[in-house]
């Protein structure tokens, strides 16, 4: 049953990307996908969040993801996440930068988790920008098990649980608990969370559903939307945006 739920899901996602195309890091695109609304046809406040795989074969069964905001009557977005070779390059794994929010990821098309916009959005990046200045592990980064980029974004969502915040069962790091604690919130802020130091542990929440963890692997059945999650392969069906 552990073979069946956890390997081989994993294995399937595995030898998908080894047939792939996968250009060298040097030569990835970071184009603009169009994702997100213009900043300037777009009055209003926005908040969104977003995932792509990984580069090269960590892609396989990892996604990278990251927060973009916008204030109202602002004509630029601002891109919010943990970059791991940042830390060794400034000192700080967290990159905060005015710019495009919804760019590939090393030719990876990013897919859009959550869209928020209009009344009470500002009050939402007030407290979003509040959480990041309080996210304890900008000065460490690990890809395995955390705390990494889908450490932060969890880290948010936790914070913000308006945001109702679903991260894939791909988002390896999402369940490393800040502080070292092994009870908490889902990133959704709804629902209860048992995870020790993000290698195994399980999530009951009535938006996430029921998660199993396994050495970072996530596997389960969603709530909202009802479908599978599976480790490399992530949620099926494919979750839409949650606006």
């Amino acid at each position: 049953m552990l073979l069946a739920v956890f390997v081989l899901p994993a294995v399937v996602a595995f030898a998908l990307r080894l047939g792939a195309e996968r250009p060298h890091w040097s030569d990835a695109d970071h184009a603009a996908t169009g994702l997100a609304p213009s900043p300037f046809g777009t009055p209003e406040a926005v908040v969104q969040v977003y995932a792509a795989r990984t580069w090269g074969l960590r892609g396989s069964v990892a996604v990278h993801t990251w927060i973009a905001t916008k204030r109202p009557g602002d004509h630029r977005y601002r891109r919010h996440e943990v970059i791991g070779w940042r830390l060794y390059r400034t000192g700080s794994a967290l990159a905060q930068r005015d710019g495009s929010p919804d760019d590939q990821w090393f030719s990876n098309r990013p897919l859009l988790l959550l869209d928020r916009r209009g009344a009470g959005v500002a009050g939402l990046i007030d407290r979003i920008e509040a959480a990041i200045d309080e996210y304890p592990y900008a000065r460490e980064y690990r890809t395995w098990p955390g705390p990494n980029s889908n450490t932060f974004t969890a880290y948010v969502g936790r914070r913000v649980p308006e945001l109702g915040l679903q991260l894939p069962p791909t988002a390896i790091g999402k369940d490393y608990l800040a502080d070292g604690a092994w009870f908490g919130k889902p990133p959704s802020g709804r629902g209860l969370q048992l995870s020790i130091f993000g290698l195994a542990g399980v999530i009951a929440s009535p938006r996430e559903g029921v998660e199993v963890n396994l050495l970072g692997l996530s596997a389960g059945v969603g709530a909202k939307p009802f479908g599978v999650k599976l480790p490399g392969l992530g949620a099926l069906p494919p979750r839409t945006v949650d606006g």
